[in-house]
């Protein structure tokens, strides 16, 4: 198993159009592996930026017609690296709503593993903004650690982040890096991004990698940017800031023993009975 790892993480603003999204990330890949990154993570909805469920419906593909896909699955056969589209918006055959699913394709071109996003996004924000994730696309239903040169690779997606049990899981099932691919919105991301990630990396004793959205898209949306790198003691190695780019990092796979060692909670873990559940207004009463 390989110890160490240069990772690039892409951050952009992603469009309304495919064709574009395709383009401007493919730039940015060859940027990173210019840069010696040996894989490369993309944000979350890397390929369709769109509110607007029904002109999404007029362009999103299957992911075996999908030309963001094929584009990736290409670049990374040519410069040889690992691409992790973070996720991409993909037509299911069998629901009218879309899969936001991530891909983890190799040197080759092979899809070596695929997750769908588990947690939906339906939430009212107090500054007037509202999503309902759940109304254009099926829940995934199962976890999804990758297998890679450098060990496990735990995959998740944006809102996933909030639900700390996924991360856990995927850690103890064999994770020493774990991939949150987002767009943030900025109001969340201000407050929780940077505190939320570093958790993750601190409970499960391992690296990091957040590549994100940033800016504001043709759909509305205004996302947070601030890729991550961050190391299992929670140390943040990269920032990628509020503007379009690419950020890299070493990662020393060694320090993820070294930190459990330090602190074996994932060792610690012991199984306890649920407590009764309580109504929220019950000491009132």
């Amino acid at each position: 198993m390989k110890e160490t790892l240069t990772v690039g993480l892409v951050q952009m603003t992603s469009t309304t159009s495919i064709d574009q999204n395709i383009k401007i990330s493919s730039d940015l890949i060859r940027q990173a592996a210019a840069q010696g990154s040996e894989l490369v993570a993309l944000p979350e909805v890397v390929n369709l930026m769109q509110r607007d469920r029904s002109q999404s419906s007029k362009v999103a593909a299957l992911d075996s017609e999908d030309a963001s896909l094929a584009a990736y699955k290409a670049l990374a056969q040519e410069l040889g690296i690992w691409i992790h589209a973070g996720s991409l918006v993909i037509r299911l055959a069998d629901d009218d709503r879309f899969a936001n699913r991530g891909f983890l394709i190799d040197p080759t071109g092979l899809i070596q593993a695929q997750y769908d996003k588990i947690h939906m996004f339906d939430v009212d924000l107090a500054n007037g903004e509202s999503y309902r994730e759940s109304n254009g696309f099926r829940p995934g239903t199962h976890a999804t650690l990758a297998q890679t040169p450098w060990g496990g690779y735990g995959m998740a997606v944006c809102y996933d982040l909030r639900f700390p049990h996924l991360f856990r899981d995927l850690a103890k099932a064999g994770a020493r890096i774990l991939a949150v691919p987002a767009a943030f919105t900025r109001t969340t991301g201000q407050a929780h991004w940077h505190t939320l990630l570093r958790a993750r990396a601190i409970e499960n004793g391992c690296f990091v990698v957040a590549p994100a959205q940033c800016g504001d898209h043709e759909d509305g949306r205004k996302t947070y940017g601030h890729a991550l790198i961050i190391d299992p003691w929670g140390e943040v190695l990269a920032d990628g800031g509020e503007a379009p780019g690419v950020v890299t990092a070493t990662l020393n796979l060694n320090r993820v023993s070294e930190v459990r060692g330090m602190v074996p909670s994932l060792n610690n873990d012991l199984p306890y009975d649920k407590p009764q559940e309580v109504a929220l207004n019950a000491a009132a009463e």
